[in-house]
């Protein structure tokens, strides 16, 4: 650095020194915490794992931690979570690139306005409403008088994975959005120049284009679904079984969490511990699926 360089540097407005300190530990705030979460995780993931096998933990059908003999296999809590999350995708995706291709392509300006912002709302109702929304109406007057009331109760994971699929729909409609609308448009006219119709530019032009912020925001869609709780709580009931019978009351890893922090669980004991080992498995679910988003991001994204 040269010397005119440092003179500049010291020549700083504190009022700047004190906005970039500021910033900083914004930052570092965000990294400690992320640390911190992470690091009781393992310790108390380790101290579970002392008094329970992995490999069965890992590899075991049953879960009983509340009802003695006790059972610690976590696959009937890692299956309900899937077929949930799997639920919700089959639901969100095709709403959510739907959308994304209304607005993007064929709205005008006016539609934009006015759909655009009832997504957004759809985003922001809590969660815990479409949790009531599922079990006072989607699962006694919708699926009930579909299925028979003695095919589905009034909880079952596909009522969960549909209002959860809902609350995807409007993160993987924006995302997608805007991936396609930053699509240059010299690559539509040339299409048209072509004469390629508008439905072809979309699926052979545009799509491939926008592919890497779509393939993200499906990514980072299953990721909110997996991790979803209030909602899942109250419309897949607490019965976990290994199960992929989407009609059937199971529990999530989500709703387990739940289920121990509210109860009267002694800190310290074996249910408690469990707690801590559910949400690293969960974690670890979620962590991976935000790498792969990254490196789908990376892959596939075209710079124009």
């Amino acid at each position: 650095m040269s010397a005119q360089q440092i003179s500049l540097t010291r020549r700083r407005p504190v009022s700047e020194r004190v906005i970039e300190t500021g910033l900083f530990l914004a930052a570092a705030l965000g990294v400690v915490t992320t640390a911190g979460i992470i690091l009781v995780l393992v310790f108390q993931t380790i101290e579970f794992f002392q008094e329970v096998d992995p490999i069965g933990f890992f590899t075991g059908t049953v879960w009983s931690a509340s009802i003695a003999p006790y059972r610690f296999g976590v696959l009937p809590l890692v299956s309900g979570t899937v077929l949930v999350a799997g639920i919700a995708m089959v639901i969100g995706v095709p709403l959510g690139l739907l959308s994304a291709i209304l607005l993007s392509e064929y709205a005008s300006p006016r539609v934009r306005t006015i759909v655009k912002p009832i997504l957004e709302t759809i985003a922001g109702i809590p969660t815990i409403v479409l949790g009531f929304f599922a079990i006072n109406f989607l699962a006694p007057q919708v699926l009930q008088p579909l299925l028979g009331k003695q095919n589905i109760g009034i909880f079952s994971a596909l009522s969960g994975g549909i209002v959860v699929g809902l609350l995807v729909t409007p993160l993987i409609a924006s995302i997608s959005e805007d991936a396609m609308r930053a699509v240059p448009r010299g690559l539509r006219e040339g299409a048209y120049a072509m004469g390629a119709t508008k439905f072809e530019v979309v699926r052979k032009v545009v799509i491939p284009a926008a592919i890497s912020g779509i393939m993200a925001s499906i990514i980072l869609a299953m990721s909110r679904a997996i991790g979803e709780t209030m909602a899942v709580v109250l419309a897949v009931g607490t019965q976990p079984q290994l199960t992929f019978d989407p009609t059937e009351s199971i529990q999530t890893m989500t709703a387990f969490i739940v289920q121990i922090s509210a109860g009267e669980t002694p800190q310290g004991s074996i249910q408690f511990k469990s707690l801590f080992a559910v949400a690293a498995t969960l974690f670890a679910m979620t962590f991976a699926l935000n790498v792969v988003s990254g490196w789908v991001v990376r892959k596939f994204r075209t710079v124009y």
